[in-house]
C-alpha cells in the first residue's frame, strides 16, 4: 500500500474545501492515516461530529494542532494573522504549514513573520469551488481535474513543496507553481473580478424599484442566473478576498472598466464590427476553456 502523504493532518475550518479535503482523504485512505479538523463555530464542530468525515474532532485549535506534520488553513484569508498567533507555539518542527486561500501576497505578509523555525510554509490555492459552503457543502470530487496552484517561497523547502504538491495530486488535482504576486494578478481577472462584477449586478437589481425587481427575478434568463449563482457565494470569505488583493483586483477593475467603456461607445454609435469583434472574442475563450476540459 502507498505511503500516506501525512500521518496526522489538521484542517482549521472546515467548510466547503475542508470539508471537501476530508472527504476524500477518507475514500482514498492514502492522503492521511488521521485527519484532525478544527473550526470557529461550536455548531460547525457539532456538525462535522454528526457526519463523520474526520477522525478527530477539536474545540481548541491550538490543541488541535499539536502532533501533526501536515496542517492546512481552510478559513477566509482576513483570519490568518490571528490563527496563526494561536497555533505558532504548537505546530510541530518539521510541520507542514499550507493553505487553501485565494490571495497568496497577504498570505506571505500574514504567516511568515509568524511561523516557527523548522516548521515548513508551502502557500497553495486550490482553483475549485461552489457557491455553497458549510461541512455539508464539501464532495470529495470537488478537486477532480482542477488545478492547484502552488506558490512556494524562495526559502520554502523542496521537499515540503514536493509534499504538498503529492498532496493535491492525491486529491484529484492538477498542479501549478506560481510565485505570489503572479498568482494575485491571474486570479484577480479570472475570479475575484467576476465575483465583483456579479456582486454589482445583483446589487443594481436588487435596488431596482419594486414592480421592475419583481419582473427581473420572474423572467430571469440564464445570463442574470449564472451571476445570482456567483453572488451567492460566502460573504466572510470574498470580503477578505477582496481587501487581500486590493491592489491587483483594482488594476483589472480598470482594465474592464475602459473595456466596457469601450463596448458601450460601439453600442451607442452603432460600430457593429467593434460588437462582432467582442462577442467573437468571448466565443474563442469558451472553446479554449472547453479544449482544456476546464468549463
Amino acid at each position: 500500500m502507498v505511503e500516506p502523504v501525512f500521518n496526522r493532518l489538521c484542517l482549521i475550518g472546515i467548510g466547503l474545501i475542508g470539508s471537501s479535503i476530508a472527504r476524500v482523504a477518507r475514500k482514498r485512505g492514502d492522503i492521511a492515516r488521521t485527519v484532525v479538523a478544527t473550526a470557529r463555530r461550536p455548531e460547525t464542530l457539532a456538525r462535522v461530529r454528526e457526519l463523520g468525515i474526520v477522525d478527530v474532532v477539536e474545540d481548541d485549535v491550538a490543541k488541535a494542532v499539536e502532533g501533526c506534520d501536515g496542517v492546512i488553513l481552510c478559513v477566509p484569508v482576513g483570519a490568518y494573522a490571528s490563527v496563526m498567533q494561536a497555533i505558532a507555539p504548537h505546530l510541530a518542527p518539521g510541520c507542514v504549514l499550507t493553505d487553501v486561500g485565494s490571495t497568496k501576497g497577504s498570505v506571505v505578509r500574514d504567516l511568515t513573520p509568524l511561523v516557527p523555525a523548522g516548521v515548513r510554509l508551502v502557500p497553495a490555492h486550490p482553483m475549485a469551488g461552489t457557491e455553497h459552503s458549510g461541512p455539508d457543502a464539501g464532495f470529495a470530487e470537488l478537486f477532480q481535474g482542477r488545478y492547484c496552484i502552488v506558490t512556494p517561497l524562495p526559502d520554502s523547502d523542496p521537499d515540503a513543496v514536493a509534499k504538498v504538491r503529492e498532496f493535491w495530486r492525491r486529491c484529484g488535482s492538477m498542479t501549478e507553481t506560481m510565485d505570489p504576486a503572479t498568482h494575485d494578478r491571474v486570479v484577480a481577472i479570472v475570479s475575484h473580478l467576476p465575483h465583483l462584477i456579479a456582486f454589482t449586478i445583483c446589487g443594481t437589481a436588487d435596488d431596482l424599484a419594486e414592480e421592475t425587481k419583481e419582473a427581473v427575478l420572474k423572467f430571469a434568463a440564464a445570463g442574470f442566473r449564472d451571476f445570482t449563482r456567483i453572488a451567492a457565494s460566502d460573504v466572510d470569505m470574498w470580503r477578505d478576498v477582496f481587501l487581500n488583493n486590493r491592489e491587483a483586483l483594482l488594476e483589472m477593475l480598470a482594465r474592464f472598466s475602459e473595456d466596457a467603456h469601450a463596448l458601450g461607445r460601439a453600442v451607442r454609435y452603432g460600430q457593429a464590427e467593434f460588437i462582432e469583434d467582442r462577442i467573437r472574442r468571448g466565443r474563442k475563450i469558451r472553446r479554449e476553456l472547453i479544449e482544456r476540459k476546464q468549463a
